[in-house]
């Protein structure tokens, strides 16, 4: 039965008093993030002067995330999931402000982040689940990840334009305590206007056993051609994103200092922001699944420059260009909630953002390492060949499987 397709915008979205409030939360709490990414980078490199305990620190900042997506997941599913979000920032705030503590080691250090970052996954399969509870339809749902994809681009640049100075002015420490602080923010707001419910099992007591469990959809994304490729095409973000744990050495090699490490972080949120509002208005629906692989396979490229040692403001020219190449990961989340089922679209959202988040801890640890003994520059244009290489295949693959398929529905609908 053919039924006609609602047209829904930004403004509607945020006619939403609870989903406002959690993008509110969310945008603002994000920025503290990116904020601290570049306080941990500036920090850690400053004790050590190490690129690979840099890059393992920002990796920490992504990778932990796995554990937590295998082993809590389902917190999300078993108590409220307002709660249950308060709880966490509130943890997350007192352990980032335990971070800023004077004379803490290294390893002490280390260990508050891995705990903050495991807890992050529960909290990231809250919030997806929650969106489900509160939008009322798909064409909703699909807007609002749309602009909270947008949103959270947007706030890696303002963090990292901020985070910069604002590590230069009040200290690596200093800016630790205000990510701190928007955590807690983040708790209030939540607690105050986002909608107590019930666990989602007492609310569905006659689900079969196991169903949206972590191990279902494991079985279904795995079992899935389109899914499996899409995950990786997300999971091709752990090259991509290398320059970003490299910006503190990289900076450093170039003779400049904080400032420039948050304006290097900038550069790939940027061209991820600009290239996504241009797809999403421009690029005809039935062009855009199409348009994931080429953007796939060329988003590495303008990395591959930075083997000649170009200055920071040329950089960040080509990071824009690989941001606004790695906006393919917009459509490609789009089209993946369109096509995994509904009885396990929050658990399978989890699983796949927990190994694409741990891909790009993963990519900064491992580059990390390589350029401590190529240097960050040269680490940084081998991650753009591997990039590369690895999207192309990527791209035949989606190709192949799309042309073997029903076909897909469109991504996200135009903005408003």
């Amino acid at each position: 039965m053919a039924t006609s397709r609602r047209v829904v915008r930004y403004r509607d979205v945020l006619a939403i008093g609870e989903f406002r409030a959690l993008w509110v939360a969310l945008g603002q709490s994000a920025i503290g993030d990116q904020l601290a990414r570049v306080a941990l980078s500036v920090l850690v490199f400053a004790r050590t002067g190490s690129p690979a305990l840099t890059g393992l620190v920002y990796a920490l900042t992504f990778l932990p995330t796995v554990v937590g997506g295998i082993l809590l997941s389902g917190l999300a599913d078993r108590l409220p999931r307002r709660n249950l979000l308060a709880v966490i920032d509130v943890a997350r705030g007192l352990l980032v402000g335990a971070m800023a503590l004077p004379g803490l080691r290294l390893w002490a250090l280390f260990l508050l982040l891995i705990v903050a970052v495991i807890v992050t996954a529960p909290f990231s399969a809250a919030v997806g689940a929650s969106l489900l509870d509160i939008l009322p339809d798909d064409e909703t749902y699909v807007m609002g990840a749309a602009l909270r994809s947008l949103t959270f681009q947007l706030a890696q640049v303002i963090g990292f334009a901020v985070g910069g100075v604002a590590v230069a002015a009040i200290g690596s420490r200093g800016a630790l305590l205000v990510d701190a602080a928007t955590y807690l923010v983040s708790a209030a707001v939540i607690a105050q206007w986002v909608r107590w419910r019930p666990p989602a099992r007492a609310r569905s007591a006659s689900a079969a056993p196991g169903a949206g469990s972590v191990f279902e959809a494991v079985r279904v994304v795995a079992g899935a051609p389109l899914l499996r490729t899409l995950v990786a095409l997300g999971a091709l973000s752990g090259l991509l994103i290398v320059p970003e744990g490299l910006a503190a050495p990289y900076a450093a090699a170039a003779g400049a200092g904080p400032i420039a490490v948050g304006i290097l972080l900038m550069g790939l949120p940027a061209g991820t922001a600009a290239g996504a509002a241009v797809v999403a208005r421009w690029l005809p629906a039935e062009r855009r699944v199409a348009a994931i692989g080429a953007m796939a396979a060329t988003a590495g490229l303008p990395l591959v420059l930075l083997f000649v040692r170009p200055s920071i403001p040329a950089t960040v020219g080509l990071l824009l260009l690989v941001g606004a190449g790695s906006a393919y990961q917009v459509l490609a989340s789009t089209v993946f909630v369109r096509a995994v089922p509904g009885e396990c679209r929050g658990a399978a959202l989890g699983v796949a953002g927990s190994l694409v988040v741990a891909s790009q801890g993963v990519g900064v640890l491992g580059f990390g390492m390589v350029a401590d003994i190529t240097g960050p520059a040269h680490a940084a244009g081998i991650a753009g060949v591997a990039a590369t290489a690895v999207g192309v295949v990527l791209a035949a693959n989606l190709r192949n499987v799309v042309r073997g398929s029903a076909a897909v529905g469109a991504t996200a609908p135009a903005s408003g």
